[in-house]
C-alpha cells in the first residue's frame, strides 16, 4: 500500500506578501488629519458668537448681583486715559457703573483673576465710591473642587466678607491704605482682612490676590474718574 502525497508551491520570500504602499497610506491620514481640523475651525466660529453671548448675559447678571439696589449699567473701558465711557473705537478693561431708579451711582463693578487650585478663577467684584468699600462679589468662571473650592461663590458666611470690606486709598489716592489679606477662619479683625474657609484656603487666597491686585488697579481711577461715571448716568 502506498500514500501519495501532494506537496503545494511555497511563495518565494516576500513575493507574495501584500504590502500596503506608503504614499496612499500617508495621503488618507493627511486627508482625515485635514478634514478634522477644518471641523474644528467651523465649530469654533460657529458657536463664538454664542459663547460670547452667552458670557456677555451671565457678566450683565453679574454685575446686578455684585452692586446691590442697581437697576441700570452703562459700560466703560479703563483705557490710557482712564475710564472712557465703551464703544467704537475704545480699547481696555470693561467695567460697568451701575445706577439706581433714582439715577444715582450705586456703585462700579470690576472684573479680577488670580489661579487657583485647578485653573484660574475669573471674578467679578462691586466697588462702592461713597463707602469706598467692596459690596459685592461674584465667580464668574472656575473649576475649582466642587465642595471645596466652590464655597468661595455660594458659602453666605464667606461672602459677608464682601458686604463690605474696606479698600480706601492711601493719603496719594494712589493705591490701597491696605493691603487685601486672608486670615484663618474665625481670626478676622480689620475690615480689610478675609476671614477664610476650611478646606478651601487655596482658592480663598487666590480670590484674595485677585481681588488685591484689581482693586490697586481701578479703585484710584474710579475714585478720580466719579466725574465722568456719574455724567453718563441713564
Amino acid at each position: 500500500m502506498s500514500i501519495k502525497v501532494e506537496l503545494q508551491p511555497q511563495p518565494q520570500g516576500d513575493a507574495g506578501a501584500r504590502v500596503t504602499p506608503s504614499w496612499p497610506m500617508l495621503r488618507t491620514l493627511a486627508g482625515i488629519a485635514t478634514l478634522s481640523g477644518l471641523l474644528v475651525v467651523l465649530v469654533y466660529q460657529a458657536t463664538k458668537p454664542i459663547i460670547a453671548e452667552n458670557e456677555r448675559i451671565l457678566t450683565e447678571k453679574a454685575v446686578f448681583e455684585v452692586l446691590p439696589g442697581a437697576v441700570s449699567k452703562v459700560d466703560f473701558v479703563l483705557s490710557d486715559q482712564g475710564l472712557v465711557p465703551a464703544g467704537e473705537g475704545a480699547v481696555g478693561v470693561s467695567v460697568f457703573a451701575g445706577f439706581g431708579a433714582d439715577g444715582e451711582l450705586r456703585g462700579v463693578a470690576f472684573p479680577a483673576a488670580a489661579r487657583g487650585y485647578q485653573d484660574v478663577i475669573q471674578f467679578l467684584f462691586g466697588y462702592d465710591p461713597a463707602c469706598r468699600c467692596i459690596i459685592g462679589s461674584k465667580v464668574l468662571r472656575s473649576t475649582e473642587t466642587p465642595g471645596l473650592g466652590d464655597k468661595i461663590d455660594s458659602d453666605p458666611v464667606f461672602l459677608e466678607n464682601f458686604a463690605a470690606l474696606d479698600v480706601s486709598l492711601n493719603p496719594e489716592g494712589t493705591g490701597l491704605a491696605n493691603p487685601i489679606v486672608h486670615v484663618a477662619q474665625g481670626t478676622k479683625t480689620k475690615p480689610w482682612q478675609i476671614d477664610g474657609i476650611s478646606g478651601a484656603t487655596i482658592s480663598v487666597k487666590a480670590m484674595t490676590r485677585a481681588l488685591q491686585d484689581a482693586a490697586s488697579r481701578f479703585v484710584p481711577t474710579i475714585q478720580g474718574d466719579l466725574a465722568t461715571l456719574t455724567a453718563e448716568a441713564p
